[in-house]
């Protein structure tokens, strides 16, 4: 039996097929018919599917090409990204009415620790209707919670509460909920992990906690194996990390045509590595790490990450990093997407460790180049290299 209504203190908040959602609010027609929201053209992807698309095999990252095959009658959306992140403003306004203990995991969904609502309400399952009640009341949203004693657990919770309803693990009984659940529910269980466990005959969760500790290890190594283990028990020592900074910044493309041949690729580099040192700098932070990422005409997907000497927000200084990395890749295949991300964020006024080999003048043409978008937009400066040259 639990200690107290409030063992179960741990709530995960999932808006269900938010992008739709926010799309259905302005376009109230696209109720209750297939929607799907992603890029429209023959390279795009599926961004969100409604649940009603997803009953005929939809789902997010599909091409919209199979989207399109298995569900032809659906409304196809361009995204709002936009629209979205003001939505998403008001849903974490909703959460943090209710408890500063909130870690965002995405635009639509978050972890919330509620316990210090125990004199205000009767268990962590009345907080979960109330917040449902809250998204339904002031943003007509719908939102699907998960309760239990710890993060791994309420996540599971809030997926088997989809759509649109609301689940709490009780306490003491975490293990009756998880063990007849598919190892593919488990965290770290990737389509590898998978094939190993079923080699072993093991398909549910009951039937990897009842496997010795040592035979595991043998097929997947000591750390991979205690964490799938701990799980496999209900043990999650996390706790919830109230408004934790951005773990990585990125931009990527995926192209309408594979880009074939260098100077595409260098454009495209150089076009990405100024919309990310934007971003940084408009968030005031620098990256100790940049990553590249390349994915071929096959899909198959290659990254590459380099630690920066001191933290960088500049185009030039991203494109020196992700030269760098570029010459670690075959960019002679075509590429179907390409992207630039930057990681091991700080602070963009942190002391940073002088060059003697890099003018600073970088950094005064960033600033100047900040000042004449904010003004006269984000077109009103262009990068030489990617300007076309006059017939």
């Amino acid at each position: 039996m639990p200690d107290s209504p409030f063992s179960e203190p741990i709530l995960h908040v999932d808006m269900d097929a938010f992008f739709v959602e926010v799309e259905r609010l302005w376009r109230p027609e696209l109720i209750g018919v297939p929607v799907i929201v992603g890029g429209l053209g023959n390279r795009g992807v599926v961004a969100a599917a409604s649940y009603e698309a997803r009953r005929f095999g939809v789902q997010s990252a599909m091409p919209i090409v199979q989207a399109r095959r298995l569900c032809p009658r659906a409304e196809f959306v361009p995204p709002d990204h936009a629209r979205y992140r003001q939505a998403s403003v008001e849903v974490f306004r909703i959460f943090r009415s209710f408890t500063p203990l909130v870690e965002g995991l995405s635009v639509d969904e978050a972890f919330l620790d509620v316990s210090g609502l125990r004199l205000h309400y009767r268990g962590a399952a009345e907080v979960g209707q109330a917040i449902r009640d809250a998204m339904r009341n002031q943003l007509r949203l719908p939102a699907s919670v998960g309760g239990a004693t710890n993060k791994f657990l309420a996540k599971l919770a809030s997926e088997a509460a989809k759509p649109d309803g609301l689940l709490v693990i009780p306490a003491g009984g975490e293990l009756d909920f998880l063990h007849p659940l598919e190892v593919r529910k488990m965290w770290g269980v990737g389509e590898a992990t998978y094939a190993s466990l079923e080699a072993l005959g093991i398909k549910t969760i009951g039937e990897l906690a009842g496997t010795p500790l040592e035979v595991l290890e043998r097929r997947l190594g000591p750390s991979l194996s205690n964490h799938l283990h701990r799980l496999s028990k209900g043990e999650d020592s996390r706790e919830v990390e109230p408004d934790s900074k951005a773990k990585s910044i990125s931009v990527e493309q995926t192209f309408d045509r594979d880009l074939t041949g260098l100077d595409q690729v260098e454009a495209e580099l150089v076009r990405q590595c100024d919309r990310l040192g934007a971003r940084l700098r408009r968030a005031g932070l620098a990256a100790g790490t940049v990553t590249l990422k390349v994915r071929y005409r096959d899909f198959t997907t290659l990254t590459r990450s380099r630690a920066t000497e001191t933290p960088v927000d500049v185009t030039h200084d991203l494109l020196v990093s992700v030269r760098h990395l570029a010459a670690r890749v075959d960019l002679a295949q075509p590429i179907r997407l390409l992207g630039v991300g930057a990681s091991s964020l700080q602070p963009a006024g942190a002391p940073r460790q002088l060059g003697l080999e890099r003018p600073a003048a970088w950094d005064d043409v960033a600033r100047a180049v900040d000042a004449i978008r904010i003004r006269f937009g984000d077109s009103a400066v262009t990068p030489a290299r990617l300007v076309e040259p006059p017939e």
